[in-house]
């Protein structure tokens, strides 16, 4: 049995402020995050660290979103690497990866999830 993770909840944005298929950069403390709306998906929204651990910059909110074999990726837009949305796995590479933040809408906020 695993134990159940609690979070402190912290509204970042409003859903106006999201572009569908797409990412945005928010800043959570002192941490940019890549958000990522995905209407019709399951989830809709999906948080990861925006910085590119390959290509060192802050730039995967701006990645292409797709998907890979049936795994939701965005592609960085400096070398093109795919990391998963759902666990911030690198496809190409690995062992590498990115953090990966619990993010949920409660009615048109979105909230993140802090430990």
């Amino acid at each position: 049995m695993t134990a159940v993770e609690k979070h402190d909840w912290e509204v970042i944005c409003q859903r106006s402020d999201l572009v569908a298929g797409s990412g945005v950069c928010v800043l959570v403390g002192s941490e940019q995050v890549a958000l990522f709306y995905l209407p019709g998906e399951g989830p809709e929204l999906y948080a990861l660290a925006n910085r590119d651990p390959i290509g060192k910059a802050n730039v995967l909110s701006r990645g292409i979103v797709g998907d890979i074999n049936g795994q939701l990726v965005v592609a960085s837009p400096l070398y093109k690497q795919h990391f998963s949305l759902v666990n911030g796995a690198c496809l190409e590479e690995e062992g590498v990866r990115v953090e990966v933040y619990p993010v949920q809408l409660e009615g048109d906020r979105v909230l993140i999830g802090r430990r």
